[in-house]
This record gives structure tokens, C-alpha cells and sequence, in this order.
């Protein structure tokens, strides 16, 4: 079936909708399959750190404190962000077949906002987590119970799911009148824009989620690390070498995933066509696969628990 063929099919309802063409792949002819060994030596990578630092917190009971289940928490959520588009990547990239039928996107456009969402939302809950370690040592223990951890750790979750869940609900309803993305890979608001029905109720829902999204968890960040900051002027030399330890990782894996997350945004927002192809295709996959390998390495080495009971780990099963 030809292009033309498919965009006759698909005018009108989104229902009689088949399958959506990904236009930004292009023919890479045999360097397709270095593309191929590169983004899969990166996967096996994302899928073997983060397994790792998740089956060492969980084995060490030394490491069952806020802090690691809050960082077992974001692993996970890598390891479903990165399995959300890297096997579609794959695929993709090796058959060059370049179409995607309607309930893989939106699986796949329900994984990548997901992901997004709760990573942010992780990382807020840290920056909590590491203000009241840090600013309010004595009530740590008595303030972090294990109903307080486990709403912590749930509500990221929760919402994350809710959220997409409303959102992939309104773009269902939408007629569509194409079925082309000019990206690698499916996301919401490519969507939205092919729709010739009225989008008003997706753009205020898609407005205010994204305030939500990303006002209440920077709020939140830039006040805790105000107090912290606060804290460390005043404090002992042992008081602000706690907080850069334990504060440098998390501000470097928040650096990184809001740079890539603001290239994404700015991209699919705005026209990008100046821009080099293949540039645009690098910085909209930037936050969703530097990211899970960033947070391992990051945490893994610059946290000295962590570093020393994976050696434990690895040279126990020598």
C-alpha cells in the first residue's frame, strides 16, 4: 500500500486509522548496521548497570534506607523508559520498515510520557528526601516511616500512569487526517497536530498537565536545595561534606534529564526544520537513553555504599 493509498484510508475517523509511518528514519543503507551494534551495546549496557544497582539494593539490607529505595525506584523507571523505544529503534533501524501500527504508538507514546513524568517526580521526592536528611537530621528517622516511604514511592507512579492515561484517552477520541510523524518514534503532541476535529479540550488538558508536570517538581527541587545551601553555610565542615556528596549525583542526573527534557519540548513546540536531521534526531532521544546510563554510573560511583556492595556482589559470583 502506498503513502497516498494509506492517507486516503486513514482521512476521517482515527478508528479506521491502520498504522502511522515514522518519516524520520532515512536509508542509511550498510552503516545501518553500525547504528544497529551501537544503540544495542547501549541497551545491553542500560539493561545490565541498571539491573545491577537494582538487585544490589535489594539484596543488601544495609541499603534498605530512603535513599537507595528512592534511587531503586528511579532505575526501574529507566529500564521502562529505555525498553519503551529501544527495541522500536531496533526494529526499525534493521528491517527499514518504518511504520508503526496505532496501538504501539500509543503504547509507546504511554511509555515515553510516563517515563518522563515519573522520573521528574522521583527526583523531586529525593531532593525531599536528601532537604530533611540533611536540614533536619535528629526527625529523619521518625519523619521517614515506612508508610510515608511507600507513599513517596507510589505517588510518582500513580500519577505518572493517571496522567498518560487521560491524556492518551483524549487523543483516542480526535479524527485524524493523516498518519505521518516526522520523528523516530511516536510522541502525544505529533498526534494532536494531524487532527482535523476540535483540539481544544487536549490542549488546555495538555497545558495544565504540563504545568503540574513541571512547575510543582522544580518548585519543589529549588526550595529544598535553598534550604540545604542554607544549611551547609552555616553548618560544620562534616555537615557540607555530607551534602555534596550525597547532593552531586542527584543534581547532575536533574541537570541532564531537564536539558534533554527541554530539547524535546523546545522541538516538538517549535519549528525545528533549520535544524540538522540528524542533530533533531540525537537531542529527541537524548533524555530517554543518556539518562538510564548517566543515573548508573553516576550513583553507582560517586555513592561509596553502593560502589562498595556491588564489588561484593560481582566478586561473589566469581
Amino acid at each position: 500500500m502506498t503513502v497516498s493509498q494509506t492517507k486516503r484510508r486513514t482521512m476521517g475517523n482515527s478508528t479506521h486509522l491502520t498504522h502511522f509511518i515514522l518519516s524520520a528514519y532515512f536509508d542509511s543503507r550498510l552503516v545501518k548496521y553500525i547504528f544497529v551494534m551501537i544503540l544495542m551495546t547501549l541497551y545491553v549496557l542500560m539493561l545490565v548497570s541498571n539491573v545491577l544497582l537494582i538487585v544490589v539494593i535489594c539484596v543488601n539490607r544495609s541499603l534498605h534506607e530512603p535513599m537507595y529505595l528512592f534511587l531503586c525506584s528511579l532505575f526501574v523507571n529507566e529500564l521502562y523508559g529505555s525498553t519503551g523505544i529501544f527495541p522500536s529503534l531496533l526494529i526499525h533501524i534493521l528491517t527499514d520498515i518504518h511504520t508503526v501500527s496505532v496501538s504501539l504508538c500509543f503504547l509507546q507514546i504511554y511509555c515515553i510520557h510516563s517515563y518522563g513524568i515519573v522520573e521528574l517526580l522521583t527526583l523531586a521526592v529525593m531532593s525531599y528526601d536528601r532537604y530533611f536528611a540533611i536540614c533536619h537530621p535528629l526527625q529523619y528517622n521518625t519523619h521517614m516511616t515506612r508508610k510515608r516511604i511507600a507513599t513517596l514511592l507510589a505517588v510518582p507512579w500513580f500519577y505518572g500512569f493517571l496522567a498518560c492515561t487521560v491524556m492518551i484517552s483524549l487523543t483516542l477520541s480526535l479524527h485524524l487526517c493523516a498518519n505521518i510523524i516526522s520523528k523516530v518514534y511516536c510522541d502525544n503532541h505529533s498526534v494532536v497536530k494531524m487532527a482535523c476535529s476540535d483540539i481544544t479540550a487536549v490542549n488546555i488538558y495538555g497545558l495544565i498537565i504540563a504545568f503540574i508536570n513541571i512547575s510543582v517538581p522544580l518548585v519543589l527541587i529549588l526550595y529544598t536545595y535553598m534550604r540545604i545551601l542554607k544549611v551547609c553555610f552555616s553548618g560544620s565542615k562534616q555537615t557540607r561534606h555530607k551534602a555534596v556528596s550525597t547532593c552531586t549525583p542527584h543534581l547532575a542526573s536533574l541537570i541532564n534529564f531537564t536539558l534533554g527534557a527541554s530539547f524535546e519540548i523546545v522541538q516538538t513546540r517549535f519549528n525545528m526544520n533549520h535544524v540538522p536531521s540528524t542533530l533533531r534526531i540525537f537531542l529527541s532521544l537524548y533524555f530517554i537513553t543518556c539518562q538510564p546510563l548517566f543515573n548508573p554510573l553516576m550513583y553507582g560511583l560517586n555513592i561509596s555504599h553502593i560502589r562498595i556492595c556491588c564489588k561484593k556482589l560481582l566478586f561473589a559470583q566469581m
